[in-house]
């Protein structure tokens, strides 16, 4: 066995099932995992998703919101076994697969226009 096709079959396992299906431009609940000592606790990270990267296990997502007047962005795995669920709540009308010129944007400039379903 080649080490491309061994790479595969690990990477094969490590893939959900149903993998959360989202866009560019859409406002996401990412639903994560947070492990407290011994508890288990649901934390969710609401924002617009402004870029995808990666294929297969290595695939990333990048949500950004503002919290207190500040920018905060977050990258998660697609197919992380901590990340819960991915809960679209709107669609955004967008031309561009990066939208990395909303971090120069404040106020109601960074809101999109809503795709109609």
């Amino acid at each position: 066995m080649s080490q491309a096709s061994i790479m595969e079959l690990v990477e094969k396992t490590s893939l959900k099932a149903d993998p959360p299906q989202f866009d560019i431009g859409d406002t996401v609940d990412v639903h994560l995992k947070i492990l407290e000592g011994t508890k288990e606790r649901i934390q969710v990270f609401s924002g617009v998703v402004i870029a995808r990267s990666g294929c297969g296990s290595k695939e990333m997502f990048t949500v950004r919101r503002i919290v207190a007047g500040q920018g905060v962005e977050r990258k998660f795995p697609v197919h992380s076994p901590r990340v819960e669920k991915v809960e679209v709540k709107r669609s955004g009308v967008v031309r561009r697969a990066k939208l990395y010129f909303l971090r120069d944007r404040i106020g109601k400039a960074v809101r999109l226009k809503e795709r109609r379903r």
